[in-house]
């Protein structure tokens, strides 16, 4: 669980992402060995995830992004989600509530390309039907600054 001290080192992340130990601990008002503790806990426990998160996928060329539902046949989940991996332009699956088993976010070049991948996920084994919503554009990128100001400041 973080904590307000967690939140506030955390915001402190987010605002400079290159910020050494040192100049963390010197913002914050810390030891840099309490730094270092709680940023190797905060990634043991999942707090903190991978690089590949800050990634802008239209820097590489895929400046397209839709959402599928994805129905799955019953006792297929594990090898549709295993097919669904595989495939690049795929970078994030959520198990869902709903008219769907899954929740896309997939990438791709152009409505072309999308296509061709959308032709991918249907032919992964035990995916049933699919659904596409293309977003038009992002009006709230992913954050968790609000949520972490809210921790932080909880004394």
């Amino acid at each position: 669980m973080v904590d307000a001290l967690d939140a506030r080192l955390l915001l402190a992340l987010n605002d400079d992402p290159h910020a050494t130990v040192v100049a963390l601990a010197q913002r914050l008002q810390i030891a840099r060995n309490t730094v270092q503790a709680r940023l190797r806990r905060l990634e043991e426990q999942g707090a903190i995830t991978s690089f590949a998160r800050r990634v802008n996928p239209e820097a590489l060329g895929y400046g397209l992004t839709a959402f599928l539902g994805v129905s799955v046949q019953q006792g297929r989940d594990v090898v549709a989600r295993e097919g669904l991996s595989a495939i690049p332009e795929v970078v994030e699956i959520h198990a869902a509530t709903g008219d769907a088993d899954l929740r896309l976010r997939v990438v791709a070049k152009d409505p072309a390309d999308l296509y061709r991948v959308t032709n991918e996920i249907v032919a992964v084994p035990g995916v049933v039907r699919t659904s596409t919503s293309v977003a038009l554009q992002e009006l709230q990128p992913y954050r968790t600054a609000p949520l972490l100001q809210r921790i932080a400041e909880r004394r």
